[in-house]
């Protein structure tokens, strides 16, 4: 971290502050509110490696915000580096029209008062509270300059988004003219958070490439935790903010394409600031890959997630496991594994409440297959319909923890009923 002050027990002041940004955690953040406010998580992605990092390299990094708020909040992820990364320079404003800005909008963001925040290897960094208001459904864009940036980088490959990079420092500008690579990745930015009344909450989506967006359209925001984030906005709860923490190819328990739902569970879930209630839909990579994985030790990672997520005094919503007929990679044996993992998820009683994927999307002729209507065309995958269905089909009172709290019996478990 560096600043430039004068006076060197006002910068070892400063760099006890900053160095204190670098640790804090969202709950030392809330814990830090006002009267009766506190922190919320409006947007995330979850962090993973994405090559080797590029020295002198800016990136305009567009996001879309769920809850409204104010005293905006980002947080940078080194979470797979093997060396310190230094960001010198950090932007937030709000998107015109491609790499373009809104006239005005776009602001510095410092860390524990500096401009300049270095994260050691796999930490985090929050920022400052950057005051004013930030709308819901807007389009945020953060701007980083790294300077010196070697080694593993990391952030989210699969945005479902076009974000920009360029050469040399061009954070501060507005114009577009710089933002010359289009990338569909977003780089080093994991979270960001505002500040909300006390009362309200957010929701994590935590999943694989369904959740993560693969097949909806790109820049549109038709994931389905997108078509969740309208339906809250417009609705008479509490919970509006919604995070997505899907990973393409995510399993439940192993690590591959970005680590486990287990592995990931405290950095990308728990310690996200405002969650009320974890939305669980995974499983079907773990099905699928022919790996040997039985329901039962499909159950016992699922029970895990539960256990982890009560303790933390957070609601657990189970996601069934969606129909993949036609994928390659289907047998009778993973369908099999899918039936009872499926049973458990509606019967057992364990999940605070049940959202069933799979009555929706099944194709009423053979429920082993996807309705043709929300196919993205691989037969895994949903189509914008299909994402839209998923998204209406949440019962939204049940993810308000505060209308049942965390530990509820089965008799209050929701199971949607919209299919045949």
């Amino acid at each position: 971290m560096t600043a430039r002050f004068a006076g060197a027990g006002r910068l070892a002041a400063l760099l006890l502050i900053a160095a204190a940004a670098v640790q804090a955690t969202p709950a030392a953040a809330q814990a830090s509110g006002v009267g009766d406010r506190h922190e919320v998580i409006t947007w995330s992605a979850s962090a993973d490696r994405l090559g080797d990092a590029v020295p002198d390299r800016s990136y305009r990094l567009v996001v879309r915000t769920s809850v409204a708020g104010d005293d905006l909040r980002i947080r940078l992820s080194n979470a797979f580096g093997d060396r310190p990364v230094t960001f010198d320079s950090v932007y937030s404003g709000i998107q015109q029209d491609g790499a373009a800005l809104v006239r005005g909008t776009n602001r510095r963001l410092t860390f524990g008062g500096a401009r300049s925040v270095t994260v050691p290897a796999g930490a985090t960094a929050y920022s400052d509270p950057l005051p004013g208001r930030l709308p819901a459904a807007a389009n945020l864009v953060v701007s980083l300059h790294t300077p010196d940036a070697a080694g593993p980088a990391t952030g989210h490959s699969m945005a479902m988004q076009t974000s920009y990079a360029a050469d040399g420092d061009h954070t501060g500008e507005e114009s577009a003219s710089a933002w010359t690579d289009p990338i569909g990745s977003w780089f080093y930015l994991d979270a960001v958070s505002v500040g909300t009344p006390a009362t309200t909450g957010a929701v994590v989506a935590l999943g694989d490439s369904i959740t993560d967006g693969w097949q909806s359209t790109t820049d549109l925001n038709r994931r389905w935790p997108d078509y969740l984030a309208r339906r809250l906005q417009k609705a008479d709860t509490a919970v509006k903010g919604v995070a997505n923490e899907g990973i393409s190819g995510n399993k439940v328990l192993a690590d591959g394409a970005g680590q486990s739902a287990l592995n990931r569970l405290d950095r990308d879930v728990l310690s996200q600031p405002g969650v009320r209630t974890v939305f669980l839909f995974e499983g079907v990579n773990d099905i699928k890959a022919h790996t040997g994985v039985t329901a039962q030790d499909l159950i016992a990672g699922y029970r895990e997630i539960i256990s982890r997520v009560h303790a933390a005094g957070k609601c657990v919503v189970g996601a069934t496991v969606a129909p993949f007929k036609g994928w390659y990679e289907w047998d009778a044996a993973a369908e099999s594994v899918r039936q009872n993992v499926n049973q458990f998820i509606r019967d057992s009683g364990e999940f605070d409440g049940v959202t069933d994927f799979d009555r929706i999307l099944r194709s009423p002729y053979d429920r082993e297959r996807m309705l043709p209507v929300f196919d993205g065309g691989d037969h895994v995958h949903p189509n914008d319909k299909g994402m839209q269905a998923m998204a209406d089909a949440v019962d939204l009172t049940g993810l308000d923890c505060r209308t049942r709290g965390p530990h509820t019996t089965e008799s209050a478990v929701h199971t949607e009923e919209l299919m045949p």
